[in-house]
């Protein structure tokens, strides 16, 4: 018997489908640990604190460095590029792309394979690094400092985790200039995608030719970091 059946994916991948309540939470976590640490930064930590005015010393904690270190712990995040990047170089999932987004001959050339090596070794170091360090508490000081938070040592982690971060999304936003390309549709993107799509070909030029690319990923890595972020406060308003 003859059977009908869906030649397209009825649901996407969590990766897409899921774009939004994966981001979300996201957003509103990089938002929670932006006040929790500008409230810090701006918070009296001395110890003791001395109030000359009353003539009393105060020996307290407000050095203690729990909000920064929970707050550190939350932000180690990267596996939705990685995926997404997976699912634009695989052809068998997305079904649109040559394997790779490779432009030139398959067999001969490689695309963005290489890059993907890059890519998934620095996520799974971020993986590693991703570990919440709160939990390391270790007594020292003769026990006086009986628990501590590791603040330092989780926003220093957390930082390694961040530049780790635009290395991936640097990859996954080469891949996508590839793709835009082998689709001919830069004509149909946004204003504000179409502006940024050819800032970046202006520093990393559509390739069919294998060549290295460590240079490539430098300057698009530069311009993620030092472009102006785009504001979706009004969204949350």
């Amino acid at each position: 018997l003859q059977k009908e059946i869906f030649e397209d994916k009825v649901q996407e991948y969590y990766s897409l489908r899921c774009v939004t309540q994966v981001l979300g939470p996201v957003y509103d976590t990089i938002k929670h640990a932006e006040k929790i640490l500008v409230d810090e930064l701006n918070s009296v930590n001395d110890n003791p604190v001395v109030d000359h005015i009353n003539q009393n010393v105060f020996h307290g904690g407000n050095f203690h460095g729990d909000y920064v270190s929970l707050e550190m712990d939350k932000l180690k995040l990267s596996m939705l590029a990685e995926r997404q990047l997976n699912y634009l170089l695989n052809d068998k999932l997305n079904q649109k792309f040559p394997p790779f987004v490779n432009l030139g001959t398959l067999g001969l050339n490689f695309g963005m394979q290489g890059m993907q090596f890059t890519a998934t070794s620095t996520v799974a170091e971020n993986q590693t690094l991703s570990f919440p360090m709160y939990v390391h508490s270790i007594p020292n000081n003769n026990d006086n400092q009986d628990i501590v938070s590791m603040g330092s040592n989780a926003a220093l982690l957390t930082k390694k985790v961040i530049e780790n971060s635009f290395t991936v999304l640097s990859i996954h936003v080469m891949s996508i200039l590839q793709a835009v390309d082998y689709l001919n549709c830069e004509d149909k993107l946004s204003s504000s995608t179409g502006s940024v799509h050819q800032s970046l070909r202006k520093i990393f030029p559509k390739f069919i030719e294998d060549k290295t690319k460590y240079n490539d990923l430098k300057l698009v890595k530069e311009f993620l970091q030092t472009s102006d972020p785009v504001s979706f406060d009004h969204i949350t308003e």
